[in-house]
């Protein structure tokens, strides 16, 4: 199903992602239906018509579908019965197969794990006393993490020596809940891809990541790593795109490792089913931006070029990074984007800038 210029884009979810979306569909001659349970959603301010609405409320979600060509998502959290709500009265893309499977941790390592893909160890926690064996068995340190509805540091709890185990549930609520052992990587990367409708598959280069507080704090392209491992890096998007039938724009987060003979290795951390942190590079490094070809990919279109136009570094606004805009317009190689949002907070993404070389 192709969707034409003209037509109507809804989006599930109204923050710096949908509002990315919502800009990137407009220049292509869309119109678009921002959904999302908060007034001051940023996505608001560019889309051509707003909902603002309870997940939970199935008049407005049915009414909102009713009035779009196609929907996505912008946020991998959206509920369940939401998304199914909504494929009823208009095609859902990316499907609920990858909402489902990307919003359970321990779902998504076994299903890239049952692909012979190689991630770092991990178990299911259900209880303490659970707890407390995989801990003897994985060994510290190890990150305990809730299953569902943690990103950038929430939800996870680092047990190292000496840490009380006890302890580390309550923090996390107690909820069901996946233990992951750490891994000796050199170095934190992604990869972004797309697939389109007709399984079509495009993957823009290696990127490499560099955190802080749990944020991601810049990106650089290209990544310090061999060719080869560039090159397993796509083959690894790619099959788990074919495995999911996956439909737009999607990041795989990777550990590479290096071992003693210098030789790469990389295990998948996460599966992000949406438009990524890590690919905000693309909005000037590469000829087609992650944005744009994900409604590229959703609309049943052909995908875009992924080639990369030199050297990118992209770096995040968090926190009151933000107002030293006046100085960042002032670098001729620096290319700024704000997300609208009314009031800067620690750890709050507010913003980033892309520097072309």
């Amino acid at each position: 199903m192709t969707i034409a210029p003209g037509a109507t884009l809804g989006i599930l979810g109204g923050g710096q992602l949908g509002r990315m979306i919502a800009s990137a569909a407009a220049r292509l001659g869309l119109k678009v239906h921002v959904y999302n349970d908060d007034p001051a959603s940023p996505a608001f301010e560019v889309a051509a018509f707003s909902t603002c609405a309870s997940f939970e409320d199935a008049a407005a979600l049915e009414a909102f579908a009713r009035a779009v060509n196609v929907v996505t998502y912008e946020f991998e959290n959206v509920p369940s019965d939401a998304a199914a709500l909504v494929s009823r009265f208009a095609p859902l893309r990316p499907g609920a197969q990858a909402l489902a499977t990307a919003q359970d941790r321990l779902a998504e390592k076994s299903f890239v794990a049952g692909l012979g893909i190689e991630t770092a160890p991990f178990a299911a926690i259900d209880d303490l006393a659970g707890l407390e064996a995989a801990v003897a068995r994985m060994g510290r340190p190890c990150v305990l993490k809730t299953r569902r509805f943690g990103y950038d540091g929430k939800g996870q709890v680092t047990i190292r020596d000496g840490s009380d185990l006890a302890q580390a549930y309550e923090a996390i609520g107690r909820a069901p809940a996946i233990l992951e052992g750490f891994v000796p990587f050199a170095g934190e990367y992604s990869v972004v891809a797309a697939r389109g409708a007709d399984g079509s598959f495009a993957a823009f280069e290696l990127c490499e990541n560099v955190h802080r507080d749990h944020i991601l704090a810049l990106t650089r392209v290209p990544a310090d790593a061999a060719d080869s491992t560039r090159d397993e890096a796509a083959a690894i998007a790619r099959a788990i795109a074919d495995a999911l039938d996956y439909v737009g724009v999607f990041a795989v987060e990777l550990f590479l490792l290096r071992e003693g003979d210098g030789a790469e290795r990389l295990l998948v951390n996460e599966i992000a089913p949406r438009v990524h942190n890590s690919g905000h590079w693309t909005d000037s490094g590469a000829v087609t931006s992650q944005f744009e070809q994900h409604v590229r990919a959703v609309c049943g279109w052909p995908l875009g070029s992924c080639a990369r136009l030199g050297a990118v570094e992209m770096v995040n606004l968090v926190g009151d990074a933000c107002e030293k805009w006046r100085a960042i317009l002032a670098d001729p190689a620096a290319r700024l984007t704000l997300y609208g949002k009314a009031q800067a907070r620690p750890g709050r993404k507010m913003g980033h800038v892309t520097y072309l070389r």
